[in-house]
């Protein structure tokens, strides 16, 4: 597979051999100028490199502020129940393990406060800084692993996502059907009590895979909810972890590709602090979709794969359209990959029954408090009255953003080569699967943090550009509003986080979607040549 990376300039090539410097984050300037031959010193940065030299002090405090946030993210669910960790029931010797310190509520969530601000900081240094000469890449993946282990031996904390994964797997032992059920349909059973409120009625929204996967943990688990959740969180961190080594497997031959990577998955806070201590089923999806696009070269391997990420969660089926339309030509590669895919999801909704259909459409036309469409919503209330709830009006105008920010995207990637397949002259699959996960998630009325997740996944695979900083500041946005991303167990108070706080940071991801739009149109335009007289010497 060819090489990811924004276009440089001949002379930059020159310069910069393959390995020995890297891409800023923000742009297609290399960040690190390369040791003069006199005497081995770095030669004096020019005032056109004043950014660059500044940026690149950043790494050692963005790395040191990514640690910080993820020890946060432990100490947290190490502390026990709180407003930020649902407790479980079940016998004290299973795992997860906690030391059950009944920790100040207030002072838990400005914990968890603290660890998405200095996590989104650190990141956003870090990969500003691009890479540090001689800084080992592959002890940040370990880490990285060794932190999603260690999570998962804690109770997961953020949401209470998970207490519906142990629902939905009891039903099925129980031989109820978790796609027409829900928790109040199991009144005093050990594990449907514990799932809270606002979801005790709702059905499941996850694909089979998914389902099999939480009847397992259920059947092993039995009336424990402790131990079920413990083995879906290994299930989880399994994902991660696997993700985590394919990526760095993917980008090993480039070192600077290797360090941000690494950043935008293994050791990234904000993921560690969703997909891995909120043990969100997006995790699992991720997995399978990074390794269909690194098995493309196998159409009915990589098939079986798209298959199993779209039949864990629908919305990963974004992802397909990238081998699709790196494959449009070659008819028959197609073929078979389509043919697979769809043997996987036709067999899996054939077990689960066509009931399973139902819950994700319904989802599909909710709409996210923090969405920028509650405002788009609450105008229409205010123009026209509030008789109806304008879904239908809202989901052509979505479709309509998607379109302008995947149509900007990829005008960027084609135009300018960004993420462009060296071999052929055609985008890559995981170049258009970024682009359209990106439209998706900035444009979608439902969105919640953890959602991100399957974006990193693919910017991963592809080459640097300012939609890394882009991606991470949604993420960030969106972590804030949904702090927690729970209703019980709040303390009072504490209620201006989500009706006060989270309907006003719709307003700032609607000005990061206009300006991720207008980035990619400027960028995307003709690229302005120094005269002869401007060029710096050779």
């Amino acid at each position: 597979m060819a090489s990811l990376r924004l276009p440089w300039s001949a002379a930059d090539r020159r310069r910069f051999p393959a390995g020995g410097g890297g891409v800023a984050a923000w742009g297609a300037r290399p960040v690190f100028a390369r040791a003069s031959a006199a005497g081995g010193r770095a030669a004096a940065p020019r005032p056109g490199r004043l950014a660059d030299a500044v940026r690149a002090r950043l790494a050692v405090p963005g790395l040191v502020m990514i640690a910080v946030s993820v020890l946060l993210t432990i100490t947290i669910g190490l502390l026990g129940p709180s407003p930020m960790v649902p407790a479980l029931g079940g016998p004290g010797w299973q795992p997860p393990y906690w030391v059950d310190a009944r920790p100040d509520p207030y002072a838990v969530l400005v914990l968890a406060a603290a660890a998405l601000l200095i996590g989104g900081a650190g990141l956003l240094a870090a990969l500003a800084a691009g890479p540090r000469p001689g800084l080992p890449v592959r002890p940040l993946v370990l880490l990285g692993c060794l932190a999603a282990g260690v999570l998962a031996f804690l109770p997961p904390s953020g949401s209470g996502d998970h207490l519906n994964y142990a629902v939905y797997g009891r039903m099925v032992t129980l031989g109820l059907n978790p796609y027409t059920h829900g928790a109040v349909d199991l009144p005093g059973d050990p594990i449907a009590d514990a799932v809270e409120r606002p979801w005790r009625e709702e059905p499941s929204v996850y694909g089979p895979v998914a389902t099999a996967l939480q009847a397992l943990a259920s059947w092993i688990g039995g009336d424990s909810l402790r131990l079920t959740i413990f083995v879906l969180a290994v299930f989880n961190a399994a994902a991660f972890v696997v993700t985590a080594l394919l990526i760095d497997r993917f980008t090993r031959n480039d070192p600077a590709r290797r360090l941000r990577a690494a950043l935008l998955w293994a050791v990234n806070p904000l993921l560690l602090y969703h997909l891995v201590a909120g043990m969100h089923a997006d995790t699992l999806a991720i997995a399978c979709m990074v390794a269909a696009l690194l098995a493309r070269a196998r159409p009915a391997a990589s098939g079986v794969l798209l298959g199993l990420g779209v039949a864990t969660k629908l919305n990963a089926g974004l992802v397909a359209l990238g081998p699709a339309w790196e494959l449009r030509r070659r008819p028959g590669r197609l073929a078979v990959m389509a043919a697979a895919a769809l043997a996987v999801v036709v067999v899996g909704y054939a077990v689960v029954g066509p009931e399973a259909i139902t819950p994700v459409t319904t989802t599909s036309k909710a709409i996210s408090h923090a969405s920028f469409w509650k405002l788009v919503q609450g105008w229409l209330w205010a123009l026209v009255g509030t008789g109806r709830a304008y879904r239908g009006e809202i989901q052509v105008g979505a479709l309509a953003v998607l379109a302008v920010v995947a149509w900007s995207l990829l005008r960027l990637a084609s135009r300018r080569s960004a993420f462009r397949e060296g071999a052929s002259g055609g985008l890559e699959a995981p170049v258009v699967a970024a682009a359209l996960v990106v439209a998706y998630l900035f444009a979608t009325p439902y969105i919640l943090p953890w959602y991100d997740g399957l974006a990193f996944g693919m910017l991963a695979l592809v080459g640097a550009s300012a939609v890394d900083g882009f991606m991470v500041a949604h993420l960030l946005i969106l972590s804030l509003a949904y702090l927690p991303a729970r209703v019980d167990g709040q303390p009072q108070g504490a209620e201006w986080l989500s009706g006060v706080l989270r309907p006003q940071i719709a307003w700032a991801l609607l000005a990061l979607t206009v300006l991720l739009v207008g980035w990619a149109w400027r960028a995307a335009g003709p690229v302005r040549r120094p005269r002869a007289s401007a060029a710096p010497p050779p």
